[in-house]
Formats: structure tokens, C-alpha cells, sequence
């Protein structure tokens, strides 16, 4: 048995309009984490580039995956690391 193809020209206007938006946000998703993993260190990403690479090509879950759970948050202001001023400042 064979499934039937949904043809674009089949679509409502409706149907349409959420199928463009859903592939934009698809589309930005993507970008937005492939930008920021090729240019973050690799001291702020939380385990292998390499592994992020290949999680961010599996729609929608790799790139909403890799910026909320991939990426390390940099310290505010030059903040020192914690503990690093205690045994100065005593």
C-alpha cells in the first residue's frame, strides 16, 4: 500500500502559510546554532564540536538542543572564577 503525496498545490492558504513559516523558524534555528558553534572556543562548548555538528543537522531537536543545553555561558564582566580571589583578598 502505498501512501498518497500531498501536493503543494493541494494545500490551503492556511496550510501553506504555516508550512513557509515552520521551514523559516527550521531554517533560522539551523543557522543561528551553526554560526555560533563555528565561532565559539571550543573551551565553551559542553562536549564535542564534533558531536554538536552532526546534532544540529537532526530537525528541530539538534539546534534547539545545542543552544540551550551545548553552549557554556561566559562569565559576566571579567568575573573571576569561583574561589580564584579567596586567597588573595585575605
Amino acid at each position: 500500500m502505498t501512501a498518497k503525496r500531498t501536493r503543494w498545490a493541494d494545500l490551503s492558504r492556511a496550510e501553506r502559510a504555516v508550512l513557509l513559516v515552520m521551514v523559516a523558524v527550521e531554517f533560522a534555528l539551523t543557522s543561528a546554532a551553526a554560526v555560533d558553534l563555528s565561532f565559539r572556543a571550543r573551551r565553551d562548548v559542553r562536549g564535542r564540536k564534533t558531536f554538536w555538528w552532526a546534532a544540529i543537522l537532526v530537525p528541530p531537536v539538534g539546534p534547539i538542543a545545542y543552544l540551550l543545553l551545548g553552549r557554556r555561558r561566559p562569565r559576566r564582566g571579567g568575573d573571576p572564577a569561583p574561589g580564584a580571589g579567596a586567597a588573595a583578598s585575605g
